[in-house]
């Protein structure tokens, strides 16, 4: 599956006193990146919560690598898949013209909003064939 790429634009909220993205930040872009591969699949969220079904993060682990600044012009790079039928996988970075500033492993399941674990929908099981 080809990777999917998601632009960001660092502004002045998005850094600290130094001057570079605040480390909590990162986790914001890979989260905007993954919902807009949620909506991009046919999706949405807004209807699958009023069905009583939502997304969960069950896992990250982040490495920071290299800090981002104001005005940086980024990418956030996705490679996904279901590895179950009721758990998906994101392999995220995010790059600066292709040098890696921050990368992370992300977990996520769908459960009811009465948080019993269900099958993740269709559209993401159907890639496990692929």
């Amino acid at each position: 599956m080809t990777p999917h790429r998601f632009p960001i634009i660092v502004y002045y909220e998005d850094t600290d006193l130094a001057g570079v993205v605040y480390y909590a930040n990162y986790l914001r872009y890979i989260e905007r990146a993954r919902s807009t591969i949620v909506e991009e699949m046919g999706l949405d969220q807004n209807e699958m919560r009023e069905r009583g079904i939502v997304f969960v993060i069950t896992r990250v682990e982040a490495d920071y690598i290299s800090p981002a600044r104001m005005a940086d012009r980024l990418e956030v790079v996705t490679a996904h898949q279901a590895v179950s039928p009721a758990r998906w996988t994101f392999d995220q970075e995010v790059q600066r013209d292709g040098q890696v500033l921050f990368r992370a492993h992300v977990i996520a399941v769908t459960m009811t909003t009465a948080g019993k674990p269900v099958r993740l929908p269709a559209e993401i099981r159907a890639m496990q064939a692929k």
